[in-house]
């Protein structure tokens, strides 16, 4: 029972983020809750308390946040907020990999995983408007406000004062009260202010297809090979893969080592793509091209066994695990990547703000 449930739970892990880039909204928030309900459903349904399950939880968070940020290369046409999200992200994984290889807990709290709570706000804003409309100033803003009042307070309770919020309520019953009366507040705010909130661009919807301006990416494959695009994902994929490396035990090879074969594996996998778009040819589906990249990636490891380890081994099952989430993320990568253009930076967000300040200025 024990195995079929670790099973299922992973088996949902996997999948359900593959629904962010069209559903992000409810996407994003169920890996939220499978991820806050997995031990639970391990306590009612196994008396083995699955140890090593630590180990894939840790790496299936990065991943679901990793195919949120590439649903955001897919779906954000406001170069300001990519940026930020892009941002947020790499500074979330580089204190994930420092925090596995020094384990301090401080580390997690610097390094606050704003990026999640502010994917959520932006697709939120999409469900009934136009991101669009949103200024870089109130994009920053709001980026601003999730870190300092959101992220750094609950990185605070749970990782340096270490509370938990079932025993510390259990503990001050009379701060459900105090709870209820500051969503009581905030409620009757927002009721006050309904006046002011601009009239909503289409009927609620969580599809963002149904209103994603389109992309032609049947042009595309004459670009710049080398783009801020390429190289962030680069670096982006690398630190994935060093972390899924320190979270997964018998990972067979060294940080530096894995992250030099990520950085081949896309560049190559990137210029197979471009070269079949420059003659009109394109991966059918991001399955066929997952399936090519794990095929690939697989083999890679059968190699390193059979050349290090004499052919007796096979590979070990955390070790194609981790090929499994990385083949995905560099199809997904390769997929989505032709809807960013080539003159993004973080020079976009300082001139959206100039020209911002100017008009208010006029």
């Amino acid at each position: 029972m024990a195995t079929t449930v670790f099973v299922v739970v992973v088996l949902l892990r996997f999948l359900v983020p593959l629904l962010i880039p069209r559903f992000p909204l409810p996407a994003v928030v169920a890996c939220l809750v499978l991820d806050a309900a997995d031990q639970t459903v391990f306590q009612a349904f196994a008396d083995d308390p699955l140890p090593e399950y630590q180990t894939y939880d840790k790496a299936l968070d990065v991943y679901y946040l990793a195919v949120a940020y590439i649903s955001a290369m897919r779906n954000w046409r406001d170069p300001v907020a990519f940026e930020i999200a892009r941002f947020l992200f790499l500074y979330r994984l580089v204190g994930v990999a420092l925090f596995e290889s020094f384990e301090r807990r401080w580390i997690v709290f610097v390094f606050a995983n704003t990026f999640e709570y502010f994917f959520i706000a932006y697709e939120a804003v999409r469900t009934r408007w136009s991101p669009s409309r949103l200024s870089a100033r109130a994009v920053l803003t709001m980026s601003a406000l999730i870190w300092i009042f959101v992220k750094l307070p609950q990185e605070y309770w749970i990782h340096i004062a270490n509370l938990d919020f079932t025993e510390f309520m259990g503990n001050h019953p009379e701060m459900w009260a105090v709870l209820g009366g500051v969503a009581v507040a905030v409620g009757l705010f927002g009721w006050s202010r309904r006046a002011s909130v601009p009239v909503a661009d289409w009927p609620f919807t969580v599809d963002v297809d149904r209103h994603l301006p389109k992309v032609d990416d049947s042009i595309t494959g004459h670009e710049r090979f080398f783009s801020v695009v390429l190289v962030a994902m680069e670096v982006l994929l690398a630190l994935i893969a060093m972390i899924f490396a320190e979270v997964l035990p018998d990972v067979r090879s060294s940080n530096a080592g894995v992250a030099l074969v990520v950085a081949v594996l896309v560049v190559a996998n990137a210029a197979i793509s471009q070269w079949l778009r420059r003659r009109g040819r394109r991966w059918r589906g991001v399955g066929r091209l997952f399936l090519a990249m794990l095929a690939i990636n697989v083999g890679i490891v059968a190699l390193d066994v059979l050349l290090t380890g004499g052919g007796g081994d096979q590979p070990a099952t955390n070790t194609l695990f981790f090929m499994l989430l990385l083949s995905m993320l560099i199809a997904l990568f390769d997929r989505f990547r032709a809807t960013r253009r080539e003159a993004e930076g973080f020079k976009i967000i300082r001139d959206s703000l100039r020209r911002e300040q100017m008009a208010a200025g006029n």
